[in-house]
């Protein structure tokens, strides 16, 4: 057996024509991004200002000083979220106002010194910031060491030149993030194994435009000026990130993409948001569109809107009520591609185990205005496992979770089953994957499980790495044809949580595998498909990365690491594809040789010097 050393970062396309995928083609992997929010730890801008909380007023020389005087709804703004003016006075309070953000979550925040920019004449006070270093009147840095709160708000602002423009810059970003605006460790993580993104949770789809996630009860549409503009002070609030900066990604990056049309779009907008796409986006990137996101799920917004405007109001049954939304939404989309209609797959998502409805939705869309039906992949547990679960308290184990998370797989498996026969194969239209993963949470969702230690533990646990290969071995049973089918993570960075999910591939984005495992992540990574046409594929390359050589490339049982420098007492790890240490030790000097005999064939991980290579034996 040969093993071939790879840096993970050579990953890179090349197209063959085949009719049938092998098993190891049929599957390929894109990835939800996390919402934006002050809270996240994602951290996809360099920017902070498009992820910090949106504003809040305090009250000038009160002397009980609330964090939040609640009058903000109250004060005046500019079209890009800015204040007209800095303090303002409004009817129902003796004080003055002044508005404040906060980032209330800054533990994905990078140490260094950040630098603020802003335009306008005024000030700014802050809270959190180390070290403040004032360069001009409209510049200074500050240092971050340590998470915790970190505020900024505006004390006093001209009304003749009002202070605007916030920037809040990660450190060695400003030279650089007008034409970088992304994170380089973000990019660098997820283009190391996605090809492909969807922007359900970037364009605060689940609720858009609502101020209040429970106060759906307004029955008017917003126009395309209503939406994410590139200049609004912050990106975490009902609208989410401008498409552009959406499209700017994938193009820049090479990524397919996957996006979501508010529900409250009226016909205006849903004919420029197609535009904008098919005008601005690369000819070669695929785009998936979907009306909302799960209009079926009676959590979000959308759903109650539809159901109470579509259904009640108008004396229709739900789901059928629902429908003339989604078709109008695929109409428009198809006459502003017409004639390019191979850069787009319209999709009608369903909800998975729910065949019925599905059914009811599906069928009454027109025949061949969309191309594929939207499913999840989700294994989960069942109401027996989690009540078995809740009664060993803590004495559950990740055992226990595994079984119980098995013992429900079939039963999910047959719902997708199902979906494929009666609904794709039937109307001859493909099956993509819009959300899944696992969905290992307390039943019924939110509460706070007894076993809560276990469901976290499982999260780095060699148990999970194997479910999600065996759930991915009978989800690659229903591909067909040449295409492989598109299953879209949910999701990428995110913190563990026993009660609402641990839904991150990752936890950090400086995770270290070797450290920490991360089996989500190495799964994926192993069912990802490289050797395949149509996709990424693995080229050949030159051994040398940034000085380090890692060869033979094929090698046999033994590897040579060698530097232009000096490598003695550097250390080195291989580790398997779920984090597990195999070999560590200080390397000597500048050619050392390690010995790879009598591991099994798979993939490993030589990390040297912070930089890791692909081990692939086979």
């Amino acid at each position: 057996m040969k093993k071939y050393i790879l840096p993970l970062l050579f990953l890179a396309a090349f197209s063959t024509t085949k009719a049938q995928l092998a098993d190891s083609c049929k599957l390929q992997f894109g990835t939800n991004l996390a919402g934006i929010t002050d809270y996240m730890t994602e951290m996809p801008f360099v920017d902070l200002m498009h992820n910090c909380r949106t504003w809040f007023s305090q009250s000038i020389d009160d002397p009980n000083h609330p964090f939040n005087s609640g009058f903000a709804d109250s004060l005046s703004y500019r079209a890009d979220g800015y204040p007209t003016h800095m303090p303002q006075i409004v009817s129902s309070s003796i004080y003055r106002q002044k508005i404040s953000t906060i980032w209330g979550n800054t533990s994905g925040w990078p140490t260094g010194t950040y630098t603020v920019l802003y335009d306008g004449t005024g000030s700014l006070y802050t809270l959190g910031m180390n070290n403040i270093q004032f360069v001009n009147a409209h510049k200074f840095t500050f240092d971050f060491t340590t998470s915790g709160n970190v505020a900024i708000g505006i004390d006093s602002s001209l009304a003749s030149d009002p202070v605007h423009n916030i920037r809040v810059l990660m450190p060695g970003s400003e030279a650089t993030y007008l034409t970088q605006p992304f994170n380089p460790l973000w990019l660098s993580k997820f283009t190391q194994v996605f090809k492909s993104v969807r922007f359900m949770d970037w364009g605060y789809t689940n609720g858009w435009g609502q101020s209040d996630p429970y106060d759906w009860d307004d029955s008017s549409l917003f126009s395309w000026a209503d939406r994410a503009q590139m200049n609004h002070y912050t990106w975490a609030d009902t609208k989410g990130v401008p498409y552009e900066m959406m499209i700017k990604l994938m193009n820049t990056y090479k990524l397919d993409g996957w996006a979501c049309v508010p529900h409250r779009a009226n016909n205006n907008y849903i004919q420029n948001m197609a535009i904008l796409f098919r005008d601005s986006l690369s000819s070669n990137r695929k785009l998936y569109v979907e009306y909302s996101n799960e209009t079926w799920n009676w959590i979000f917004g959308q759903a109650q809107w539809l159901n109470k405007y579509g259904c009640t109001n108008k004396s229709i049954i739900w789901p059928e009520g629902t429908v003339p939304y989604v078709q109008n939404c695929l109409n428009i989309w198809t006459n502003m591609f017409s004639g390019q209609l191979n850069r787009l797959e319209r999709v009608a998502a369903v909800q998975t185990g729910w065949q019925d409805v599905s059914n009811r939705v599906c069928y009454n869309l027109t025949k061949g205005s969309f191309d594929a039906v939207g499913l999840t992949y989700y294994f989960a547990l069942n109401e027996k496992g989690d009540s078995v679960m809740d009664s060993l308290g803590s004495k559950c184990t990740v055992a226990d979770v595994a079984h119980w998370a098995r013992n429900e797989m079939p039963n999910i498996f047959s719902f997708m089953q199902s979906q494929k026969k009666e609904i794709a194969d039937s109307l001859h239209v493909k099956i993509a994957f819009y959300e899944g993963g696992h969905h290992l949470t307390p039943i019924p969702f939110g509460v706070m499980p007894t076993y809560c230690q276990a469901l976290l533990d499982v999260q780095r646990d060699t148990a999970m790495y194997n479910m999600y290969n065996e759930w991915f071995d009978r989800i690659r049973t229903l591909q067909s044809g040449n295409e492989p089918l598109q299953l879209m993570n949910f999701s990428f960075v995110s913190d563990l949580n026993c009660q609402y999910g641990s839904w991150g591939i990752l936890e950090t984005l400086n995770q270290n595998l070797i450290t920490t495992p991360a089996p989500k992540w190495q799964a994926i990574l192993k069912n990802q498909n490289t050797h395949c046409s149509g996709s990424i594929g693995l080229i050949s390359m030159p051994n040398i990365i940034d000085g380090i050589q890692i060869y033979p490339n094929p090698t046999t049982d033994n590897i040579k690491i060698t530097s232009s420098t000096n490598l003695k007492n550097v250390s080195y790890f291989v580790a398997n594809p779920i984090g597990q240490v195999l070999l560590s030790g200080n390397l000597d000097g500048n050619e050392n040789v390690v010995s790879l005999a009598g591991y099994a064939v798979g993939i490993y991980f030589v990390q040297v010097d912070g930089k890791t290579y692909k081990v692939v034996k086979e």
